[in-house]
């Protein structure tokens, strides 16, 4: 099946933050390519972002790397150093271990459209995310003291 139909894919904006980080990505709608296509190897989700939207909180992963392709619209690309336009056309990438927080905000009035690509040992990624008191692994979201939050990590 190398012709996905958008359509037909279940879109969600589920999120396992715990509140009240996940107040910010309540504007993000994705549909998960990757399980429809029978990819195994990789993970890849089409994602609207609506305005005032992010797309996650800033994070970073020890073993998956990640690709971004926008598709259309624009938003902000927000790293440890910096903030960067990003447009339709523009392609993001981030290796795995690299402790550069991102993640990206929609700021614009219209929504913004990309496809996120991530590869690596999912089953053994953790981060962090350097702006709130929060990391993740397999078992799920921690406090920086180790703590777990009671919610899920969706996979």
């Amino acid at each position: 099946m190398p012709k996905l139909d958008l359509a037909s894919i279940k879109q969600t904006n589920a999120t396992g933050y715990p509140a009240p980080f996940d107040e910010t990505v309540r504007g993000r709608h994705y549909r998960r390519l990757a399980p429809l296509a029978g990819l195994t190897r990789m993970g890849a989700s089409h994602v609207v972002l609506e305005s005032g939207a992010w797309s996650s909180q800033r994070h970073w992963h020890s073993e998956l790397d990640e690709l971004v392709v926008a598709i259309s619209g624009e938003a902000v690309l927000v790293e440890d150093d910096a903030e960067t336009p990003v447009r339709a056309g523009d392609v993001l990438a981030w290796a795995a271990g690299d402790a550069n927080g991102h993640h990206l905000q929609n700021r614009s009035e219209e929504p913004f459209v990309y496809v996120a690509i991530s590869a690596g040992e999912a089953a053994r990624d953790e981060g962090v995310y350097p702006d709130i008191d929060m990391t993740f692994g397999p078992g799920g979201y921690y406090r920086k003291d180790g703590t777990r939050y009671a919610t899920e990590r969706l996979p």
